[in-house]
């Protein structure tokens, strides 16, 4: 039996490490589930940059089909996934944007070509063509012409602020173990051992 953390922030933060050390290749990528207008669910894939107590972060273009879906139902799910560790973390929550300063720090730690990227792409638009995408980027570099890229009035951050936490652990024989966090009204977190 896995020995958890009371707090499942430092309990995530130390799978997450893990992975990293493990060399797994882009172990900060998780799916994001957001529920269209419809009330369809919609999942992608986007890569955590920050986790703390107020919640998990990731970055995006504010005028994507994520975006809109989270303005109208701010619920969302996300999902980690390390086959080479047999781990799973779920996380659901309320997804807020980040403070525009937050947002202005990570995107300055951006290289180059992904923030010039950021202004070109007008992401999950209809394209004409790859190269109408190639004019837009080169239009960018030269606006920008070597000096500072600022970061676009349409790109930031989303933080999921989690109510529930659960950690997934592969074992022989499917006798897996999980462990559901859930958010008590006292702030705490309240820890469950659930059936495989």
């Amino acid at each position: 039996m896995h020995k958890m953390d009371p707090n499942p922030i430092p309990q995530f933060k130390a799978a997450l490490a893990s992975a990293e050390a493990a060399g797994i290749e882009l172990y900060n990528a998780m799916s994001v589930s957001t529920i269209r207008a419809d009330g369809m669910p919609s999942t992608r894939v986007v890569l955590l940059k920050d986790v703390d107590e107020r919640g998990f972060v990731f970055y995006t273009n504010m005028n994507s089909p994520k975006v809109t879906d989270i303005k109208s139902n701010a619920n969302v799910s996300l999902c980690v996934w390390w086959s080479k560790l047999l781990e799973q973390i779920r996380i659901e929550g309320v997804a807020e944007p980040v403070a525009d300063e937050e947002a202005d720090t990570y995107f300055a730690t951006r290289d180059r070509g992904s923030q010039v990227s950021a202004w070109a792409s007008q992401q999950s638009e209809i394209m004409g063509s790859r190269e109408e995408l190639e004019r837009a980027v080169e239009a960018c570099m030269q606006r920008f012409d070597g000096g500072p890229v600022p970061r676009p009035p349409h790109w930031s951050g989303l933080r999921v602020v989690p109510t529930r936490i659960e950690f997934w652990y592969g074992k022989a024989d499917r006798l897996h173990e999980r462990y559901l966090y859930t958010k008590a009204e006292s702030g705490g977190w309240d820890i469950t051992l659930l059936q495989p």
